[in-house]
């Protein structure tokens, strides 16, 4: 079976979508739960942003796949729910501005991550409990 893809490392399947590495988590969706202090207030500001199409929480629908604050750096992995999303620039313009206006935050590192892929099983129960009060079935 032949493949159309170049045989070229450096390429990228879409020219619009800056492709990251992301280590591959059984600890999906992360949620926070055990976070304290700057972390913990990162994460507070993660779940009052909404998915664009739906009134669901990004942590809730699984997006977020860590939070690391060291040395006043905020860095959030974050996956979208597919690589071609419409939202993708104005999702992630929310996320770096609302991690910034963090108190401690002195800088914002945003990382989009593809590994694992997003999947429903991703979405938390109360994501879920929040997906069927709009009209969706998980």
């Amino acid at each position: 079976m032949s493949s159309n893809i170049p045989d070229d490392t450096d390429a990228t399947p879409c020219a619009y979508t800056d492709y990251r590495e992301g280590e591959s988590t059984a600890d999906l969706p992360a949620t926070g739960d055990d976070a304290t202090g700057l972390a913990a207030d990162v994460w507070d500001v993660l779940y009052g942003i909404e998915d664009p199409e739906m009134p669901i929480s990004i942590v809730d629908l699984g997006l977020i796949y860590g939070v690391d604050v060291a040395d006043g750096v905020a860095t959030v992995d974050m996956t979208l729910t597919y690589s071609g999303c419409p939202a993708r620039d104005m999702l992630t313009e929310e996320v770096e501005a609302a991690v910034a206006a963090v108190d401690g935050v002195e800088d914002v590192e945003l990382r989009l991550v593809w590994s694992p892929e997003w999947t429903v099983e991703m979405v938390t129960d109360q994501g879920k409990d929040d997906l069927r009060e709009f009209g969706l079935s998980i």
